[in-house]
């Protein structure tokens, strides 16, 4: 019951989202690997918006942390710095790595999200910024390939659902200041 109450309330936000100038889309899906990307119009300067990407404490889903805290995640937007979690008793994830981190214009890491840690595929998180009549247009990629029993490309849609529910979160901070 849980599932499918989490499966309605996902599909409701997707609508939303969609409805208020939202593109999302699974771009390509094979075997060995995917792309899912998502774009949005902000009422927010680009330096408000990189400024957000840098804490997913304040918006990323609990639903989606090992910790089962959103407090737990942190993001140091620099080359080579960690978007890592804290688990209990000491121990740590790393989730990603930044590779490329430009504030005000993009912010790009590379690693393994959620199932892809536990196989041989590694995925590249990217947001590219762009502002105008201070206004921002927040695209969100995610390229992932390698190798995983049973394909990629049966993820892909699930990946497109878990990522578009912290973009959505995301643009709703940076618009709000809070995330749903």
């Amino acid at each position: 019951m849980k599932d499918l109450l989490t499966a309605a309330a996902l599909a409701l936000t997707a609508t939303a989202a969609l409805s208020s100038g939202t593109r999302a889309e699974v771009v390509d899906a094979q075997a060995n690997g995917f792309e899912v990307r998502r774009t949005a119009v902000l009422n927010a300067p680009a330096d408000k918006v990189y400024a957000a990407l840098a804490q997913p404490s304040q918006w990323w889903s609990k639903d989606h942390t090992w910790s089962g805290s959103a407090a737990n995640l942190s993001l140091a937007p620099m080359a080579g710095g960690c978007f890592c979690e804290k688990l209990p008793n000491g121990g740590s994830i790393l989730h990603m790595t930044v590779v490329y981190a430009q504030p005000g214009q993009g912010l790009r890491l590379f690693g393994g999200l959620g199932p892809l840690q536990m196989s041989g595929a590694a995925g590249h998180l990217g947001w590219t910024l762009t502002e105008k009549d201070g206004k921002t247009t927040l695209t969100q990629t995610y390229d992932a390939g390698g190798y995983m029993k049973g394909g990629l490309d049966k993820i892909a849609p699930i990946v497109d659902r878990v990522l578009g529910e912290q973009f959505d979160r995301l643009t709703a901070y940076v618009e709000t200041g809070k995330a749903p």
